[in-house]
């Protein structure tokens, strides 16, 4: 099985991110040598996405293996909603505190392997999140997604996206509608430029659109991402997907969550426990810096959502689907793992 597209790599000494800032129009990768370059990252967006700030977060200790604590807490200040951050840090932790007494490189040593089986670790989940997904489609199926939860919002392979490439693989997929997710466009520049990648047939849309393309029958299936997932299936993904999954209740149109359980927040009892971010309102009233309202208009920029469990048919993780009440089917999914 050929290894698919990471937006992370780690070559020698330092990290590797693809600056999806930069994207569509150029491909510029970003060289890390620092803690500090990596919280940059992440918070710029350069990296993005929930698995993928994750594993960056994990190589990010290996950089500042040598002042561990000061470091946990400057990635960890980076993006509050995506619990992957927090969930990596956590491990890294546990590496740190078995190792520390053996003496600095051999905590950097064990910090790095631990990365490493980190990366490989998600790629992995995302394949089997993918194959558990596709089995949810039906031949010709017309999908829509919010935001990118592709390879680029992970360590490879990607979630929502996955999903759609093995039933793409499978023969169930026709045609992908992309919101193009504003304020910053993941949809129409990140997306758009996986699906034409991986030879899927995709149109972009309005995130405007999706109510009407519903109403005219034209969507089959939807598969969004997922930020931070509550013990009860509350769902927290990019701003936006909330009205989504309430067209779709409307319309009778199934909406499926694509994550893996590192996303599942056991001690977030529900969606209104989730922090959400909120981001300068200038990514509002700016588009890549052409402003698009009046001087000095104020602008309130959440940058995620929460959407209600009984919005969502099921959730796909690489152990599986799990389906109403997620309160039973999530406990089910860390036991038996």
């Amino acid at each position: 099985m050929s290894e698919p597209f990471s937006p992370i790599r780690w070559e020698g000494d330092s990290l590797k991110l693809l600056d999806q800032t930069r994207l569509p129009v150029e491909e510029v990768w970003l060289d890390c040598d620092t803690p500090e370059q990596v919280a940059d990252a992440i918070r710029c967006l350069a990296v993005r996405g929930a698995p993928a700030i994750g594993v960056a977060a994990g190589y990010g200790l290996v950089l500042g293996s040598d002042r561990f604590e000061e470091v946990v807490h400057l990635l960890g200040g980076t993006r509050p909603t995506a619990v992957n951050l927090r969930w990596a840090l956590d491990r890294g932790r546990e590496v740190y505190e078995r190792t520390r007494d053996q003496g600095p490189d051999a905590v950097r040593r064990a910090l790095l392997d631990w990365a490493h089986g980190l990366h490989a670790a998600d790629v992995r989940a995302n394949r089997k999140i993918g194959e558990h997904g596709a089995e949810l489609f039906a031949p010709g199926a017309r999908v829509l997604t919010h935001c990118n939860a592709g390879a680029l919002a992970t360590a490879g392979y990607g979630t929502a996206i996955g999903v759609i490439q093995s039933a793409w693989e499978g023969g169930k997929v026709g045609m992908v509608w992309v919101d193009e997710t504003r304020p910053l466009l993941q949809g129409a520049r990140l997306t758009a430029w996986e699906l034409k990648r991986l030879g899927i047939p995709f149109r972009l849309v309005t995130d405007s659109s999706a109510g009407t393309l519903m109403a005219q029958g034209l969507v089959d299936r939807i598969v969004v991402g997922a930020d931070r997932i509550a013990a009860n299936g509350d769902t927290a993904n990019k701003i936006g997907t909330y009205t989504v999954a309430v067209l779709a209740h409307r319309h009778g149109v199934p909406f499926y969550v694509a994550a893996p359980l590192s996303t599942i927040d056991r001690n977030t009892p529900d969606g209104a426990a989730i922090p959400i971010e909120e981001r300068q309102g200038i990514e509002v009233t700016e588009v890549f810096g052409t402003r698009v309202a009046p001087d000095d208009t104020p602008a309130m920029n959440f940058a995620f959502d929460v959407t209600p469990a009984e919005l969502i048919t099921a959730i796909v993780t690489e152990v599986g689907v799990l389906k109403p009440p997620y309160e039973k089917s999530i406990a089910a999914a860390f036991e038996g793992r």
